[in-house]
């Protein structure tokens, strides 16, 4: 694992956009992408650039059950408003949240995926230490499945609703097997609450009751963070 220590998220964005960059002046094509607050400064960097994604695909990790695409809390929402309706791609995938047949909805995904080999894999880590929507104990080797919504991650995404029963408890998500199918992968944390996490994910024991952990199994990746995210590092 790389780990690089920036001062902010501001910075971090900055070093997570050259990354990009670099990775598709040597040819990338398809980009993994995701969504909450951590790959925000990332996306107003390539929103900012002069590249042109025309040309590109991205695959999104996840989207919650439940949420028509132009609901404003959906992750379809999110990335046409911070990235795909400023630099719109050849093809965006996010996972279908409309459709109540998760079997169809995750076989669909698995084909685009499948379809779509991720070069570069942006991903953020929740503070119990889920990749994607890979809640702890979810299998290593997963594809496109429905998962369930530990407390700890509804708590954190109620800042996003109005009431905290509006926070969806179901979510279709790429699975670790898939993430860990990329040939590179970033991932982006900031701030004290995701200390623990990071740490976890770098010194602690490779284990599926730690979802990020299975990235020390993987050869190429990056780990951006600021101070605070960084300060329970060994």
């Amino acid at each position: 694992m790389n780990i690089i220590k920036v001062k902010d998220q501001q910075m971090g964005g900055k070093e997570a956009f050259n990354l990009v960059k670099a990775d598709i002046e040597n040819g990338a094509k398809v980009l993994g992408l995701a969504t909450g607050s951590s790959p925000i400064t990332l996306y107003n960097e390539m929103t900012s650039s002069d590249i042109d994604f025309s040309n590109m695909t991205s695959v999104n990790l996840d989207e919650y059950i439940g949420l028509e695409a132009d609901n404003e809390q959906s992750y379809h929402y999110f990335m046409n408003e911070h990235l795909f309706s400023k630099k719109p791609f050849k093809n965006s995938y996010v996972p279908d949240g409309s459709n109540p047949d998760a079997e169809a909805a995750t076989k669909a995904y698995d084909k685009i995926i499948e379809d779509n080999p991720i070069d570069l894999q942006i991903l953020g880590i929740g503070r119990n230490g889920h990749i994607g929507f890979n809640e702890p104990g979810s299998p290593f080797d997963g594809k496109t499945r429905k998962v369930g919504l530990t407390e700890s991650t509804i708590e954190a995404n109620t800042r996003f609703f109005d009431d905290e029963k509006d926070v969806p408890r179901f979510a279709y998500s790429m699975g670790i097997g898939s993430i860990m199918k990329a040939k590179k992968i970033v991932l982006l944390a900031y701030g004290e609450n995701k200390a623990d996490a990071i740490a976890a994910t770098v010194d602690g024991p490779v284990t599926e009751d730690y979802p990020a952990s299975a990235l020390q199994n993987h050869p190429d990746v990056t780990i951006i963070v600021d101070e605070a995210a960084a300060s329970k590092l060994k």
